[in-house]
């Protein structure tokens, strides 16, 4: 998102002052530019940085080797760096930090950025490049990486100046955190590293035009309130900027007051407790039928810090048709990009939901109380009639529902859960109670395939004191495991959950489905086994010799009857990475599903079950 389209006035630091009088002139140090990065990091509060060093921030890595403040992550592909800095974001709501090299270092950025703008994350990418009278030149390891990650960037920066490097370093954590959060990039060249310069902090920041909203309008919350308590069929329709505003509590606040239901998107898992009774599920795609469902007949929605995307809406056209819309939201670009809404709120989702509190308060002070009695009725029966469920597998194999079901079970009440994409990312979503926020971390806007392993491995890292769950399929596993070495080497003990169908799952699903079963370039193994060889999963490679040569404890589980034991002895290693090997049941589908393209009207609860919502029973 240009920083053009952020609507209160950019925060300039002024020097401390002593003993009550005037600021303090800060001291001047003489140091090169990349000793100037390095101190700028320290002063902005970057604990960890994640990254490889190549020849253009090569100058950098330097005095970084002296830092105290900075601890750097050595990764094995800058892919990994930008989700543990993506994974440790989401995990302690501070920015993450990564750093590469010019060119292909940079380019190989682009997915995490790309990923953290979709999911609104707050990282900062610093990339070196070439020196700046070779900057056009196509010189050696040379990339326009601004120009390359200007459409996936909430901004960018080119610094070809030493002098300007700590100003650029606090305006960029400043952008990044502030505001909708999102991913900067700072390409510094070459010369300005190693150009000497002096060092004063805090700098003056320069952000024309930068003016976040954060204090919604005082009438907009007014009607909002006023639609809540006549509304017969509300839906409080919730979003990540819930969390990402630290608004969890609020919004329980809201909930409890009004006693309308709520839907938590797969960003917002977490935002409010899965096991409330006011909690109808998640909604969309694969969206319990009771969340699908009661947006679909709702007569208000007030989304909150959500965006109305395609996988929520379905046909858009056919979404939600008979309710009217509250928008909240602190990137005013969002509301009516894909609803009209009736009534749209600029604003924090912190400050949103506590004034919303406050005036709906106000209403029933003046004898106006919503009654949601029969709605609830209707809630209920869905709930009742269309639960979460799976069936377990007729020839006695692991369902890998029942797999991530147990992990959740039997794992420490505050662990942090971090999914690939997929099939096994939806039953993540499912079959794991979300009761706290920070718990869930994947990769929703983008869907990008090896996210979790270095996702969870900067979360680990910003998180120490917490267990890490990854939850990969094999397909997944395969595009980043090299991270486990990372883990290893660097004493974050994460514990990795390998649903291994044998196949690109959800693909598989869509191929079942609308494609005839026509398996093509889906299945991950080499086809049925010969004599003396095990049956079932990815066994080329072998996941656990593989994880064993990268510094791992490695496990199998093959039978339901070893499932508690196998998750309870991986629970108990915390020295080391622990990666278990669950080989399941390819056949096992994501229900409920709606078709991409269809209408939200058209949820399918189960294979052939279309639920029938005028008496509760299937047609």
């Amino acid at each position: 998102m240009p920083m053009t389209e952020q609507a209160t006035g950019a925060h300039h630091p002024q020097p401390r002052a002593r003993n009550g009088g005037h600021p303090t002139v800060p001291a001047v140090e003489h140091v090169t530019g990349a000793q100037s990065l390095i101190r700028s990091l320290e002063e902005v509060g970057a604990d960890t940085v994640f990254g490889i060093p190549g020849g253009a921030i090569l100058p950098a890595y330097d005095p970084m080797m002296d830092s105290t403040r900075v601890r750097h992550v050595l990764v094995r592909h800058e892919q990994g760096a930008g989700h543990a800095a993506t994974g440790y974001a989401q995990a302690t709501g501070r920015v993450g930090v990564c750093m590469a090299t010019s060119g292909p270092g940079a380019t190989n950025l682009v997915t995490p950025i790309a990923d953290a703008h979709m999911d609104s994350v707050p990282i900062v990418a610093i990339t070196g490049q070439v020196a700046s009278k070779a900057i056009g030149t196509d010189a050696f390891q040379e990339a326009d990486i601004v120009g390359i990650t200007m459409p996936i960037t909430k901004h960018n920066f080119l610094v070809t100046k030493a002098e300007d490097i700590p100003r650029t370093i606090a305006e960029a954590f400043h952008i990044a955190a502030t505001g909708r959060p999102g991913p900067v990039l700072v390409d510094i060249a070459k010369d300005a590293l190693q150009a000497r310069t002096t060092f004063s902090w805090p700098p003056a920041l320069d952000l024309p035009g930068y003016r976040p909203v954060t204090k919604p309008h005082a009438k907009q919350i007014r009607e909002a309130a006023k639609l809540i308590v006549q509304a017969k069929r509300p839906v409080l329709y919730v979003g990540g900027g819930v969390i990402k505003a630290g608004a969890t509590a609020e919004l329980k606040v809201l909930a409890e007051l009004t006693g309308a239901p709520v839907t938590t998107t797969l960003m917002a898992l977490g935002s409010f407790p899965d096991s409330h009774p006011l909690h109808v599920g998640m909604p969309g795609m694969h969206g319990s039928v009771t969340a699908v469902t009661a947006l679909q007949k709702a007569d208000l929605i007030v989304a909150l810090g959500a965006r109305f995307d395609d996988r929520v809406t379905g046909k858009l056209d056919s979404f939600a048709p008979h309710a009217k819309i509250v928008h909240a939201d602190i990137d005013p670009a969002e509301i009516g990009k894909n609803r009209a809404a009736d009534v749209p709120i600029v604003g924090d989702a912190r400050e949103v939901i506590a004034d919303l509190v406050q005036a709906v308060q106000a209403e029933h002070s003046d004898g106006h109380v919503g009654d949601y009695g029969l709605w609830w009725t209707d809630l209920n029966r869905w709930r009742d009639t269309y639960p979460l469920g799976y069936e377990q597998p007729e020839n006695g194999t692991l369902s890998p529902q029942q797999v991530i079901q147990r992990i959740g079970q039997l794992a420490p009440a505050d662990t942090i859960y971090a999914a690939g994409v997929g099939q096994h990312q939806m039953w993540a979503a499912h079959f794991i109670e979300y009761e706290q926020p920070a718990t869930w971390l994947n990769s929703g806007g983008a869907g990008t395939m090896g996210y979790a392993v270095p996702a969870a491995m900067g979360a680990k890292a910003g998180r120490p004191d917490r267990t890490v769950w990854a939850i990969d399929g094999d397909g997944c596993f395969q595009m980043t495991n090299q991270e486990l070495t990372t883990c290893a080497l660097n004493n974050i003990p994460i514990k990795v959950a390998i649903i291994n169908n044998g196949a690109l799952g959800m693909v598989r699903q869509w191929q079942t489905l609308f494609y005839n079963q026509r398996y093509s370039n889906t299945v991950l193994h080499s086809g049925g086994a010969g004599e003396g060889e095990p049956t079932g999963g990815t066994r080329v490679p072998d996941f656990v010799k593989l994880s064993e040569a990268m510094g791992c404890v490695a496990l199998r589980c093959e039978s339901p009857e070893d499932l508690d034991k196998v998750i309870a002895e991986a629970n108990a290693i915390n020295d080391r990475p622990v990666v278990v090997d669950f080989i399941v049941h390819e056949d096992a589908m994501v229900w409920p599903m709606v078709a991409a393209g269809t209408s939200n009207d058209e949820v399918m609860a189960a294979r052939g079950v279309r639920p029938d919502f005028g008496d509760g029973e299937d047609d």
